[in-house]
Protein backbone atom coordinates (compact mmCIF):
# COMPACT_ATOMS: atom_id res chain seq x y z
CA UNK A 1 0.00 0.00 0.00
CA UNK A 2 1.38 3.25 -0.78
CA UNK A 3 1.57 6.52 1.38
CA UNK A 4 -0.51 8.02 -0.59
CA UNK A 5 -3.37 5.60 -0.45
CA UNK A 6 -4.93 6.22 2.89
CA UNK A 7 -4.84 10.44 2.21
CA UNK A 8 -6.80 10.07 -0.99
CA UNK A 9 -9.30 7.81 0.91
CA UNK A 10 -9.65 10.21 3.57
CA UNK A 11 -10.09 13.51 0.98
CA UNK A 12 -12.57 10.72 -1.32
CA UNK A 13 -14.72 10.03 1.87
CA UNK A 14 -14.73 13.90 2.82
CA UNK A 15 -15.68 15.02 -0.64
CA UNK A 16 -18.37 12.51 -0.37
CA UNK A 17 -19.66 13.92 2.88
CA UNK A 18 -19.53 17.37 1.94
CA UNK A 19 -21.23 16.39 -1.21
CA UNK A 20 -24.28 14.68 0.52
CA UNK A 21 -24.03 17.19 2.93
CA UNK A 22 -24.86 20.16 0.43
CA UNK A 23 -27.14 17.43 -1.60
CA UNK A 24 -29.26 17.46 2.19
CA UNK A 25 -29.38 21.27 1.96
CA UNK A 26 -30.53 21.33 -1.81
CA UNK A 27 -33.18 19.27 -0.80
CA UNK A 28 -34.39 20.83 2.08
CA UNK A 29 -34.27 24.48 0.13
CA UNK A 30 -36.42 23.15 -3.08
CA UNK A 31 -38.95 21.30 -0.62
CA UNK A 32 -39.08 24.78 0.86
CA UNK A 33 -39.68 27.06 -2.18
CA UNK A 34 -41.99 24.17 -2.69
CA UNK A 35 -43.90 24.48 -0.06
CA UNK A 36 -44.33 28.13 -0.63
CA UNK A 37 -45.64 27.93 -3.84
CA UNK A 38 -48.02 25.57 -2.35
CA UNK A 39 -49.17 27.97 0.38
CA UNK A 40 -49.45 30.81 -2.25
CA UNK A 41 -51.37 29.00 -4.57
CA UNK A 42 -55.27 29.18 -3.94
CA UNK A 43 -56.25 25.96 -4.89
CA UNK A 44 -54.26 24.52 -1.65
CA UNK A 45 -57.22 26.18 0.64
CA UNK A 46 -59.85 24.51 -0.43
CA UNK A 47 -62.45 23.48 2.18
CA UNK A 48 -60.61 20.20 3.15
CA UNK A 49 -57.44 21.96 3.18
CA UNK A 50 -59.00 24.53 5.02
CA UNK A 51 -60.57 22.11 7.98
CA UNK A 52 -57.12 20.55 8.38
CA UNK A 53 -55.37 23.99 8.69
CA UNK A 54 -57.93 24.83 11.29
CA UNK A 55 -57.07 22.03 13.32
CA UNK A 56 -53.12 22.17 13.37
CA UNK A 57 -53.73 25.58 14.40
CA UNK A 58 -55.66 25.16 17.13
CA UNK A 59 -53.57 22.14 18.55
CA UNK A 60 -50.31 23.79 17.70
CA UNK A 61 -50.64 28.00 18.73
CA UNK A 62 -54.01 27.56 20.42
CA UNK A 63 -52.85 25.14 22.65
CA UNK A 64 -49.21 26.53 22.94
CA UNK A 65 -50.41 30.01 23.30
CA UNK A 66 -51.56 30.25 27.13
CA UNK A 67 -48.55 28.23 28.49
CA UNK A 68 -46.16 30.70 26.70
CA UNK A 69 -47.57 33.39 27.19
CA UNK A 70 -47.75 32.83 31.06
CA UNK A 71 -43.91 31.76 31.26
CA UNK A 72 -42.78 34.72 29.00
CA UNK A 73 -44.15 37.27 31.48
CA UNK A 74 -42.82 35.25 34.61
CA UNK A 75 -39.30 35.60 32.61
CA UNK A 76 -39.84 39.28 31.87
CA UNK A 77 -41.07 40.38 35.33
CA UNK A 78 -37.38 38.75 36.51
CA UNK A 79 -35.45 39.99 33.95
CA UNK A 80 -36.85 43.59 34.20
CA UNK A 81 -36.68 43.70 37.74
CA UNK A 82 -32.97 42.63 37.52
CA UNK A 83 -32.29 45.39 34.85
CA UNK A 84 -34.18 48.25 36.82
CA UNK A 85 -32.14 47.20 40.02
CA UNK A 86 -29.24 47.37 38.70
CA UNK A 87 -29.31 50.03 36.42
CA UNK A 88 -29.86 52.05 39.35
CA UNK A 89 -27.28 50.63 41.59
CA UNK A 90 -24.68 52.17 39.03
CA UNK A 91 -26.77 55.50 37.94
CA UNK A 92 -27.88 54.53 35.26
CA UNK A 93 -31.13 54.00 34.94
CA UNK A 94 -32.25 56.21 32.40
CA UNK A 95 -30.78 54.00 30.37
CA UNK A 96 -32.58 50.46 32.05
CA UNK A 97 -35.82 50.24 29.90
CA UNK A 98 -33.95 50.77 26.42
CA UNK A 99 -32.02 47.91 27.40
CA UNK A 100 -35.01 45.73 28.65
CA UNK A 101 -36.49 46.33 25.18
CA UNK A 102 -33.43 45.57 23.15
CA UNK A 103 -32.55 42.84 25.13
CA UNK A 104 -36.05 40.69 25.42
CA UNK A 105 -37.88 42.32 22.67
CA UNK A 106 -35.73 42.54 20.12
CA UNK A 107 -33.24 39.62 21.08
CA UNK A 108 -34.41 36.91 23.86
CA UNK A 109 -38.37 36.28 23.03
CA UNK A 110 -38.16 36.22 19.46
CA UNK A 111 -35.89 33.30 19.67
CA UNK A 112 -37.36 31.82 22.63
CA UNK A 113 -40.63 31.51 20.69
CA UNK A 114 -39.34 29.64 18.40
CA UNK A 115 -37.74 27.16 19.71
CA UNK A 116 -41.07 26.59 21.66
CA UNK A 117 -43.24 26.31 18.70
CA UNK A 118 -40.47 23.98 17.69
CA UNK A 119 -40.74 21.68 20.87
CA UNK A 120 -44.33 21.91 21.28
CA UNK A 121 -45.67 22.47 17.30
CA UNK A 122 -43.60 21.87 14.61
CA UNK A 123 -41.60 18.64 15.74
CA UNK A 124 -44.38 16.82 17.05
CA UNK A 125 -45.66 17.31 13.74
CA UNK A 126 -42.90 16.25 11.69
CA UNK A 127 -43.08 13.09 13.83
CA UNK A 128 -46.81 12.62 12.40
CA UNK A 129 -45.51 12.98 8.89
CA UNK A 130 -43.05 10.12 9.42
CA UNK A 131 -45.33 7.82 10.91
CA UNK A 132 -47.73 8.53 8.03
CA UNK A 133 -44.46 7.35 5.19
CA UNK A 134 -43.60 4.67 7.47
CA UNK A 135 -47.10 3.52 8.07
CA UNK A 136 -48.05 3.45 4.18
CA UNK A 137 -50.86 6.13 4.63
CA UNK A 138 -48.73 8.31 2.55
CA UNK A 139 -48.73 6.22 -0.34
CA UNK A 140 -51.81 5.55 -0.18
CA UNK A 141 -53.27 8.92 -0.65
CA UNK A 142 -50.96 9.30 -3.49
CA UNK A 143 -52.46 5.91 -5.33
CA UNK A 144 -55.63 7.54 -4.85
CA UNK A 145 -54.85 10.30 -6.74
CA UNK A 146 -54.29 12.87 -3.64
CA UNK A 147 -51.10 15.24 -3.23
CA UNK A 148 -49.52 14.41 0.46
CA UNK A 149 -47.72 17.16 0.16
CA UNK A 150 -50.30 19.66 0.03
CA UNK A 151 -53.18 18.02 1.79
CA UNK A 152 -50.61 16.70 4.99
CA UNK A 153 -47.40 18.34 5.19
CA UNK A 154 -48.52 22.25 4.24
CA UNK A 155 -50.95 22.14 7.09
CA UNK A 156 -48.36 21.34 9.35
CA UNK A 157 -46.06 23.23 8.06
CA UNK A 158 -48.58 27.04 7.47
CA UNK A 159 -49.78 25.76 11.42
CA UNK A 160 -45.98 25.64 12.55
CA UNK A 161 -45.45 28.91 11.52
CA UNK A 162 -48.17 30.53 12.58
CA UNK A 163 -47.53 29.22 15.92
CA UNK A 164 -43.76 30.95 16.18
CA UNK A 165 -44.94 34.04 14.73
CA UNK A 166 -47.77 34.57 16.90
CA UNK A 167 -46.48 33.07 19.96
CA UNK A 168 -43.34 35.99 18.97
CA UNK A 169 -45.73 38.78 18.58
CA UNK A 170 -48.14 38.24 21.81
CA UNK A 171 -45.02 37.70 24.19
CA UNK A 172 -43.33 41.22 22.58
CA UNK A 173 -46.36 43.22 23.27
CA UNK A 174 -46.98 41.27 26.87
CA UNK A 175 -43.35 42.10 27.68
CA UNK A 176 -43.74 46.20 26.63
CA UNK A 177 -46.83 46.02 28.68
CA UNK A 178 -45.22 44.51 31.77
CA UNK A 179 -41.98 47.35 31.17
CA UNK A 180 -44.43 50.05 31.58
CA UNK A 181 -45.98 48.92 34.30
CA UNK A 182 -42.82 47.58 35.97
CA UNK A 183 -41.52 51.50 35.38
CA UNK A 184 -44.24 54.02 35.57
CA UNK A 185 -46.78 51.42 37.49
CA UNK A 186 -50.54 51.79 36.88
CA UNK A 187 -50.33 55.32 35.82
CA UNK A 188 -50.58 57.35 32.56
CA UNK A 189 -48.49 59.94 33.44
CA UNK A 190 -44.97 57.98 31.52
CA UNK A 191 -46.57 57.12 28.32
CA UNK A 192 -45.27 59.79 26.23
CA UNK A 193 -41.44 59.50 27.81
CA UNK A 194 -42.46 55.71 27.64
CA UNK A 195 -43.34 55.78 23.63
CA UNK A 196 -40.46 57.78 23.22
CA UNK A 197 -37.79 55.46 24.29
CA UNK A 198 -39.21 52.22 22.51
CA UNK A 199 -39.43 54.39 19.50
CA UNK A 200 -35.84 55.55 19.28
CA UNK A 201 -35.36 51.66 20.01
CA UNK A 202 -37.58 50.65 17.17
CA UNK A 203 -36.09 52.62 14.19
CA UNK A 204 -37.33 51.49 10.74
CA UNK A 205 -34.21 49.80 9.62
CA UNK A 206 -34.42 47.75 13.44
CA UNK A 207 -38.29 47.00 13.10
CA UNK A 208 -38.04 45.82 9.41
CA UNK A 209 -34.76 43.37 10.98
CA UNK A 210 -37.28 42.35 13.94
CA UNK A 211 -40.14 41.69 11.51
CA UNK A 212 -37.71 39.15 9.13
CA UNK A 213 -35.98 37.53 11.97
CA UNK A 214 -39.22 36.81 12.98
CA UNK A 215 -40.44 35.21 10.03
CA UNK A 216 -37.41 33.82 9.33
CA UNK A 217 -37.41 31.75 12.75
CA UNK A 218 -40.71 30.86 11.90
CA UNK A 219 -40.13 29.32 8.49
CA UNK A 220 -36.91 27.52 9.56
CA UNK A 221 -38.73 25.90 12.82
CA UNK A 222 -41.63 25.20 10.81
CA UNK A 223 -39.91 23.53 7.53
CA UNK A 224 -36.51 22.12 9.04
CA UNK A 225 -38.03 19.20 11.15
CA UNK A 226 -40.40 17.96 8.56
CA UNK A 227 -38.10 18.63 5.09
CA UNK A 228 -35.42 16.14 7.31
CA UNK A 229 -38.27 13.63 8.26
CA UNK A 230 -39.38 13.90 4.20
CA UNK A 231 -35.53 13.49 3.06
CA UNK A 232 -34.98 10.56 4.84
CA UNK A 233 -36.09 6.99 3.59
CA UNK A 234 -39.39 5.55 5.05
CA UNK A 235 -39.08 2.80 7.93
CA UNK A 236 -41.23 0.46 9.69
CA UNK A 237 -39.49 2.00 13.13
CA UNK A 238 -39.06 6.18 13.38
CA UNK A 239 -35.71 7.53 11.81
CA UNK A 240 -33.58 9.12 15.14
CA UNK A 241 -31.45 10.09 12.82
CA UNK A 242 -33.40 12.03 10.45
CA UNK A 243 -34.84 13.76 13.25
CA UNK A 244 -31.79 14.45 14.90
CA UNK A 245 -30.52 15.59 11.68
CA UNK A 246 -33.14 18.28 11.02
CA UNK A 247 -32.58 19.12 14.36
CA UNK A 248 -29.06 19.78 14.03
CA UNK A 249 -30.06 21.75 10.57
CA UNK A 250 -32.57 23.94 12.29
CA UNK A 251 -30.35 24.86 15.28
CA UNK A 252 -27.50 26.24 12.36
CA UNK A 253 -30.37 28.18 10.58
CA UNK A 254 -31.39 29.55 14.06
CA UNK A 255 -27.42 30.51 14.75
CA UNK A 256 -27.28 32.19 11.38
CA UNK A 257 -30.42 34.24 11.56
CA UNK A 258 -29.50 35.66 15.18
CA UNK A 259 -25.84 36.69 14.21
CA UNK A 260 -27.42 38.35 10.80
CA UNK A 261 -29.86 40.32 13.01
CA UNK A 262 -27.10 40.76 15.68
CA UNK A 263 -25.00 42.62 12.72
CA UNK A 264 -27.97 44.27 11.10
CA UNK A 265 -28.88 45.94 14.75
CA UNK A 266 -25.79 47.00 16.16
CA UNK A 267 -23.19 47.19 13.20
Amino acid sequence: MSPLTTPQRAATELARSAGQWLAGWWRTIHLAALLSVLALSPSSYAAENRRAMARHLYLGAGQSLLWFTLLSTLISIVVIRIVLVTALSYGLSQYALEMVVRVLVLELLPLAAALFAALRCTMPLAAEVATLRSSGSWDTLAAQGVDPLRHEVLPRVVAGSFCALLLAAVSCVVTLVVAYLSVYGFTAAGFDAYTHTVGHVFSPAVSLILLLKILFLGLTVSLMPIASVLDAVPRRRPNTSAELQGLVRMFLVIVVIEAASLVGNYY
